[in-house]
């Protein structure tokens, strides 16, 4: 039989009897087998872990690599991100946000991420022009990313006059998702269920920026339970960051845990920038910010991994290495377990793949084939290494590829 690749001698997750051939035509997986016969290209993995893309859930396109225009950080504990962020958005100009967006997309896909979910503001000083760009960079990237637009207002909602046109127009251009920022309106609460509404109305998730702080006697996620219980958005409901969750006791962690599980709300975890905002109003002993992804999913939860913001005040630093992010949060939470290694994979894999509701995701016969090949053996070592993907084939076609480091003897 003739097929366009058979990637060979290949490790996946829960492979422990072997290597497998991997054969792909017409974009698909057409076999899966411990040795395909057939023509066609042929590549071998060399017995390394291949995975399906990875998944950033909760990115910003938009307003990455805006360091360089943004005023200087002042104080090492300012709390004005998104002041600094606010005061050069009427500068953003289409052109601007699709050159920025491209560069930090081609570098997450050399990282091995093949699907995104991004936020986009649309607040009234920059309007529709950073979703006009992500648009255009949706259509021109489809060969190596599959890019889901969420549309949010990061600066106010319910006292910012002809908020919601702005918002109500990007869902009827096509995004698929609506979410929001309660912490900085002037009516959290009432923002929350905007956000419901409209996504009742026009039919499309929620993925609401919730829980940052250190308090635990006001957490917004109950509210949000609540309205995906009432509205039936089970398993179409998201949140990011939930710092306030790291603060919770073992027990109020299961809690929250158990509810997140039966109300069918997922968390995405955002350990650079939680690191960086978190406990800035303390001197020592400071607070990580970094909720316990793990002990949520051990409850029943869905959860993830992601990496939110590269090269701008709310994270100054970042090389798109979802990886790395996924080491980070390893290291921050204390989990080195090779259960608790492999779950984190899980959490920048399958598990947001859930969130982003992608029935076809992973390597499986009749799936689209979209492989990353590792410089490691399984999926716990990719995370405690920071392993390097090597090549990368989207719906079968390659995309990238990068070379292992060679040491040069005497």
């Amino acid at each position: 039989m003739a097929f366009d690749l058979v990637l060979r001698n290949a490790r996946l997750a829960g492979g422990d009897a072997g290597t497998v051939d991997i054969a792909v035509a017409e974009g698909r997986i057409a076999a899966i087998a411990p040795q395909v016969a057939g023509d066609g290209e042929s590549v071998d993995a060399g017995g390394r872990f291949v995975s399906p893309g990875l998944v950033e859930c909760h990115f910003h396109l938009d307003k990455s690599r805006i360091l360089d225009r943004v005023a200087p950080l002042q104080d090492r504990r300012a709390t004005d991100y998104m002041k600094r962020t606010s005061e050069v958005k009427h500068t953003f100009t289409v052109e601007d946000v699709y050159a920025r967006a491209r560069a930090t997309l081609e570098q997450c896909v050399l990282n091995g991420v093949m699907h995104m979910r991004t936020h986009v503001e649309v607040d009234p000083n920059v309007g529709l022009r950073g979703f006009e760009a992500i648009e255009r960079l949706a259509r021109d990237y489809a060969w190596a990313m599959d890019l889901q637009v969420c549309v949010f207002l990061q600066e106010g909602w319910t006292n910012v006059p002809g908020a919601e046109d702005i918002v109500r127009e990007a869902i009827r251009r096509g995004a698929q998702v609506v979410g929001g920022a309660p912490r900085y309106d002037a009516n959290g609460p009432a923002q929350i269920g905007r956000i419901f509404a409209l996504a009742q109305e026009y039919d499309v998730d929620v993925d609401i920026h919730l829980d940052g702080g250190y308090t635990t006697h006001d957490m917004d996620i109950w509210q949000v339970c609540d309205l995906a219980d009432k509205s039936g958005w089970a398993g179409r409901t998201a949140i990011g960051h939930g710092n306030k969750y790291s603060c919770l006791t073992t027990e109020g962690l299961e809690k929250l845990g158990q509810r997140l599980a039966k109300s069918g709300v997922a968390v995405a975890v955002l350990p650079s920038t939680d690191l960086f905002t978190s406990g800035r109003h303390l001197e020592h002993s400071v607070i990580r910010g970094v909720a316990d992804a793990n002990a949520l999913v051990a409850q029943g939860a869905n959860c993830a991994i992601s990496t939110n913001n590269v090269l701008n005040p709310f994270t100054p630093y970042g090389d798109c290495s979802l990886v790395r992010i996924a080491n980070l949060y390893a290291n921050v939470v204390q989990r080195g377990t090779v259960k608790d290694l492999t779950e984190c994979f899980a959490m920048v894999s399958d598990r947001p793949a859930r969130i982003m509701r992608k029935k076809d995701y992973g390597i499986a016969v009749g799936n689209p084939a979209d492989l990353v090949v590792w410089d490691a053996k399984a999926a716990d070592e990719v995370i405690s290494t920071v392993a390097p993907p090597l090549m990368g084939y989207k719906r079968g076609r390659r995309v990238f590829t990068r070379e292992r480091p060679m040491l040069h003897r005497p």
